[in-house]
């Protein structure tokens, strides 16, 4: 039985409620630079949407009033645009972009030309507009503060994504996996000891083990890293233990691009151990329509952190 595959008209109000909880624990754990930089970010994020009138006014006299902004608008697209790719999207100079993100307006260009290629880079951010994170756009609606916030902060993770620290990831990881183990500790598994490894083992009934190394593959072997192993109190027929994966994001951008990555290791240890091997991904962060449409497709399903107890559909 699906878990939350299945269930497409789940999915917005998830993705909401699971870049809450990442954001929630970032907010208090992350490093403190990076924190900074990243709540000053979302400040910045939050004053052009004022300025843009919730985004429903990307109009060329806001870049000529707010040329700074223009990077903001980049990452408020789905997806986010490089620099390069909205000069060639929009057909203008690239001196004109460069000088609008440093805050400048060009010397010598003709108004009526500045006025034309500013309102082609507007219409192409404005056509882009991403409204998973900006859904009231051009519905006319007003968001909510919270959903000012939201959508401010994902835009912000965007900017600052490339100064992300790796620590940051490894604390997060680390985190889903004691909170996995507490639940199942409170419905009476134990952690098991001494997991031979390369094989999936045959486990006693009512444990689970972190890190396993699984090698797949007959010619050329492959070692496969397995964040949890689970062998239900009643386990099945085959005795193969439940395969989870632990999967935390801060950006929308980076899980879509990785989201091959599951579709490639339930594939490859089915086509070692068989098609009864189930893996299911333990989702908390950043996982849009997109990557969970992915996901779903490849034959795999989930379960959110903010719903843990959803782990109870697998047998346990």
């Amino acid at each position: 039985m699906a878990i939350n595959a299945d269930k497409p008209h789940l999915w917005k109000r998830d993705i909401a409620l699971s870049v809450d909880l990442f954001n929630c624990w970032f907010m208090e754990f992350a490093p403190t630079a990076y924190r900074q930089a990243r709540m000053r970010t979302t400040e910045q994020v939050k004053e052009a949407v004022r300025l843009s009138s919730d985004l429903n006014g990307v109009r060329p006299g806001l870049l000529l009033e707010h040329p700074e902004i223009l990077p903001i608008l980049r990452m408020a697209t789905a997806p986010p645009i490089a620099r390069d790719r909205l000069i060639g999207l929009a057909q203008v100079k690239q001196s004109l972009v460069h000088r609008l993100e440093k805050g400048l307006l060009p010397v010598r260009m003709s108004q009526a030309q500045l006025g034309s290629d500013l309102g082609r880079i507007c219409a192409i951010i404005t056509r882009l507009l991403d409204t998973d994170i900006f859904p009231w756009v051009g519905h006319g609606a007003s968001p909510t503060e919270h959903e000012r916030t939201r959508a401010s902060t994902i835009v912000a993770d965007r900017l600052c994504g490339a100064i992300a620290d790796p620590v940051v990831r490894n604390a997060q990881e680390q985190r889903q996996l004691e909170r996995i183990a507490e639940f199942l500790s409170d419905l009476g598994y134990t952690k098991a000891e001494n997991v031979p490894g390369e094989a999936l083992p045959e486990m006693p009934p009512g444990t689970f083990a972190f890190r396993h190394i699984v090698v797949v593959g007959d010619r050329r072997k492959v070692n496969i890293p397995i964040d949890v192993l689970i062998q239900p109190k009643q386990p099945r027929r085959s005795r193969i233990p439940l395969l989870i994966e632990a999967k935390s994001a801060g950006d929308f951008t980076n899980t879509n691009k990785r989201r091959k990555e599951e579709a490639t290791k339930i594939h490859q240890i089915r086509a070692t151990y068989g098609d009864e091997v189930q893996l299911v991904l333990f989702l908390c962060g950043y996982f849009d329509s997109g990557y969970l449409g992915y996901e779903a497709a490849e034959g795999l399903d989930w379960v959110w952190e903010h719903r843990i107890d959803d782990l109870m559909k697998l047998g346990l």
